[in-house]
């Protein structure tokens, strides 16, 4: 089964225990032409004023201002007495208040913190990418590997890094072997296959038909079919 994710891109449930051709006719491509033109815009991120008021809106925020127009409306009808302050009159709405935008405040340095991990995770991920795309007749071009999307057909060898997650369908030599000690830990190598894995509940070392996106290929060739980009990979 496959699902269309907010982004429009189409996600295939557990791709590892699927032959490569169902792989290729569920994103409609065929392995030796690829896709037609289809680039994503690159994801910008997010003002800081955006994430402000992102923070406000939220149902139970949304109850906390209007408590606390309320409160600041009954205490400015309210008699006070002559010695008391402005801030005593006022304190329970300036409580909560302050307490909402202290929430702001640790909500959006979360999130600015996890932009920047992803930034971080994107040192692993290689510039380029070998794509087979119909707009070359079949042939290899180089593309920007963040400019990828799932179902385009990528080659990769020896020495490169592997620039989305992928279901491998060709392997062009004996052996195909994977160092992916950056996702798993593993301390050697992994030999890789194209043979379908039935097991709904294969954890990633298990996963051999599939390469993940910044390990790094040791030995061999292979062509595969990009599944996952972006934040749609295991890393």
């Amino acid at each position: 089964m496959a699902k269309q994710a907010s982004s429009g891109k189409l996600i295939i449930d557990y791709p590892w225990t699927k032959t490569k051709e169902e792989i290729a006719a569920l994103y409609r491509v065929d392995e030796g032409i690829g896709l037609s033109e289809d680039q994503l815009p690159a994801e910008e991120s997010k003002p800081l004023w955006k994430l402000i008021l992102e923070q406000f809106d939220d149902l139970l925020v949304k109850i906390l201002l209007a408590a606390a127009c309320i409160s600041f409306v009954l205490a400015l009808f309210e008699e006070h007495k002559e010695e008391d302050s402005l801030v005593a009159t006022f304190v329970e709405p300036l409580v909560i208040i302050l307490i909402l935008i202290a929430n702001a405040a640790v909500s959006v340095w979360q999130e600015r913190n996890a932009e920047s991990a992803i930034e971080a995770l994107k040192e692993y991920e290689p510039e380029i990418a070998q794509v087979i795309r119909q707009s070359r007749s079949g042939h290899i071009q180089q593309i920007k590997a963040r400019d990828l999307v799932p179902g385009d057909i990528v080659e990769v060898a020896v020495g490169d890094k592997v620039p989305a997650d992928i279901r491998i369908t060709t392997i062009y030599s004996t052996t195909l072997r994977v160092d992916q000690s950056l996702l798993t830990g593993e301390s050697v190598s992994v030999i890789n296959h194209t043979d379908p894995i039935l097991d709904l509940r294969a954890v990633n070392q298990d996963k051999k038909n599939i390469l993940f996106s910044g390990t790094n290929i040791a030995a061999g060739k292979c062509r595969r079919i990009v599944i996952g980009t972006g934040l749609n990979t295991e890393i």
